[in-house]
């Protein structure tokens, strides 16, 4: 269980820094900006430690981002953008696309 913790807490930490680097920011910039100090986000991004709820609160804020990007990786924007992109398309045209995503899946799959 122990060790779970720890993976995880690695793994928001790196999306953590993805995030701080994506936005070309400093640690202490950024740290700034959580109300946290270099140093600690340093130990955050490397999962030895977790932001508090209220700091996770304020990089939501700050990103744009949801809690399950940030902590699972869950990422709903992209389930939202495909909406809205195939919003223009008929059923028809949807279905004949995902047909050939399959075929191309197969083909492309190793065997």
């Amino acid at each position: 269980m122990r060790k779970n913790v720890n993976l995880m807490k690695k793994e928001i930490g790196k999306r953590i820094k993805n995030i701080r680097e994506e936005m070309g920011m400093t640690k202490e910039a950024f740290a700034k900006s959580l109300g946290v100090s270099g140093q600690y986000l340093g130990i955050v991004e490397r999962g030895g430690s977790c932001l508090s709820v209220d700091k996770l609160k304020v990089l939501c804020d700050f990103t744009n981002l949801s809690a399950d990007y940030i902590l699972f990786g869950k990422d709903d924007a992209i389930v939202d953008n495909t909406k809205n992109f195939l919003s223009d398309f008929t059923s028809d045209q949807i279905q004949t696309g995902c047909n050939m995503l399959k075929e191309l899946a197969n083909l492309i799959k190793p065997q």
